[in-house]
C-alpha cells in the first residue's frame, strides 16, 4: 500500500478552548456513543468559525457546500476541520453547512437525493453506494483516517483468540466495515458462521454501536470487534483488547473513513471540492502536530452536538489508535471488497472510477507533498 505523510499546521489553545466554550451553547442533539447518533441534522447554529467568511473572501462557483459526517473519532479530520473552522478559512465566501449522521446507508442516500454534496464515511457504503447507482453517484476522493477498531471481550470468558468459538460478539451492523473484517477473520480460523444470520462457531451479533455498552455490561455478549470509541468505551467498562485490527494489515494501515462527493457536485463545482480538500489537508496537518490540541477540539465538537464530552478513560487510548491520513489507502478498500465477496454479502463488484484523486493529488502537490495512489481504481 502507498503510504503518504501526514501535514500539519499549528492553532492555539486559546482558540480550542473558545471553540469548547461556543459549543457548550449548543442544543443537545444526539448521543456520542452511537459512534454515534441518529439521523442527520439540517442547519443548526453552527460554532461561528465553521462558516464566518472574512471580508474580501475569494468568490468560489457554490455559495454553500454541505458536508456530511458522523459524530464520531474516526470522523476526527472533519470534527476538527468544521470546529477549528480550517475548511472554512480555504472555502472563503463559500458556506459550510454541516450534517450529521449515524450510519453510511442515510449519509448515501442524502448524498443520491441531492441533499448532501460531500461526505466523510467507511470503506464499506462507499463500495455500495458506488455499486448500487451503476457507477454514477459518487467518488472517493480522499483518505480522512485509517485504524480505530479493535476487538475487546469479556477478560472473565475469553483469554486467547481461540476462546471465541462458542462466543456471542458483537459487530455494528451487517455488512457494515467492521462486520466485513470480523468474518473474514473466523473464516482464516477455519470457523464457519452464516454471514446473514450471524450464527454458527462464533455468535456475530450485530448490535448498535449505542448500545452495545449496555449489551456487555448485561452480558448478552461477551464481546465486540468495533471501531472507537466504543472499543475503549467497552474496555472502561470491564472489557480487555484482545486485537488491534491495525496488527492485520500490512504496513499496520487500512482505511476506515474516505471523503466521497457526488459526481454532480465535483462536475459542477471542481473548485469548492478542491477548496474543501484544501482544508481537509491542513486540518490533517494541524492534527497530526498537535495531537492533545486536536482530541481536545474533537472532544469539543463532540460536546457540540450531544452535550456531552468523552472521559478521559475513553477519549485518550481512543484518540491514539486513530490515524488520520490524506492517503485514501485504496489497495485495502479492494481487499475489504473481496472480503465481502467471499463473505457471500455482496456479488463482485466492478470497482473501475471509484476513485477521482485528480484534486486531492493538485492540493497535496502545490503542497510540496507526495502524491497518492488511487491503486488502479480511478476514474477515466
Amino acid at each position: 500500500m502507498p503510504a503518504t505523510r501526514n501535514t500539519r499546521t499549528a492553532l492555539s489553545r486559546s482558540a480550542v478552548r473558545r471553540g469548547a466554550a461556543a459549543a457548550a451553547a449548543l442544543p443537545l442533539l444526539i448521543g456520542v456513543l452511537a459512534s454515534c447518533g441518529y439521523g442527520s441534522q439540517a442547519d443548526k447554529p453552527e460554532d461561528k468559525k465553521a462558516n464566518a467568511a472574512a471580508d474580501g473572501a475569494k468568490k468560489l462557483s457554490a455559495s454553500e457546500v454541505r458536508i456530511g459526517y458522523f459524530p464520531n473519532l474516526t470522523h476526527a479530520t472533519a470534527l476538527v476541520g468544521v470546529q477549528e473552522g480550517l475548511i472554512a478559512k480555504e472555502l472563503g465566501a463559500t458556506a459550510i453547512k454541516p450534517q450529521t449522521f449515524n450510519a453510511g446507508p442515510s449519509e448515501i442516500e442524502a448524498l443520491n437525493g441531492g441533499s448532501l454534496d460531500i461526505g466523510f464515511i467507511g470503506p464499506s457504503p462507499s463500495i455500495n453506494g458506488y455499486v448500487k447507482s451503476k457507477s454514477s453517484n459518487l467518488r472517493i476522493i480522499s483518505g480522512s483516517a485509517s485504524g480505530g477498531v479493535k476487538l475487546v471481550v469479556n477478560p472473565d470468558k475469553i483469554k486467547t483468540l481461540d476462546d471465541l468459538k462458542g462466543k456471542k460478539i458483537a459487530t455494528p451492523q451487517k455488512g457494515n466495515t467492521q462486520d466485513v473484517a470480523f468474518l473474514n477473520w473466523i473464516a482464516e480460523k477455519g470457523w464457519k458462521v452464516d454471514p446473514e444470520s450471524g450464527k454458527g462457531d462464533v455468535s456475530v451479533v450485530r448490535t448498535d454501536n449505542k448500545v452495545t455498552p449496555d449489551a456487555f455490561k448485561q452480558g448478552s455478549i461477551d464481546g465486540a470487534w468495533v471501531p472507537e470509541p466504543t472499543a475503549s468505551k467497552l474496555v472502561s467498562d470491564g472489557a480487555s483488547v484482545l486485537l488491534d485490527e491495525t496488527d492485520l494489515w500490512p504496513d499496520k494501515k487500512f482505511v476506515i473513513t474516505n471523503i466521497i462527493v457526488s459526481q454532480k457536485f465535483l462536475k459542477e463545482h471542481p473548485d469548492v471540492v478542491e477548496a474543501v480538500l484544501a482544508g481537509t489537508v491542513k486540518t490533517n496537518e494541524w492534527i497530526n502536530a498537535n495531537p492533545d490540541k486536536a482530541k481536545a477540539s474533537a472532544n469539543a465538537a463532540l460536546k457540540a452536538l450531544s452535550g456531552k464530552e468523552l472521559e478521559p478513560a475513553v477519549i485518550d487510548p481512543a484518540w491514539k489508535s486513530i490515524l488520520v491520513t490524506d492517503d485514501p489507502l485504496a489497495a485495502t478498500l479492494k481487499t475489504e471488497s473481496d472480503w465481502a465477496v467471499k463473505a457471500k454479502l455482496i456479488e463482485q463488484p466492478d470497482l473501475a472510477g471509484i476513485y477521482d484523486l485528480t484534486l486531492l493529488n493538485k492540493v497535496l502537490k502545490a503542497a510540496g507533498k507526495p502524491e497518492v495512489s488511487d491503486a488502479g481504481l480511478g476514474a477515466k
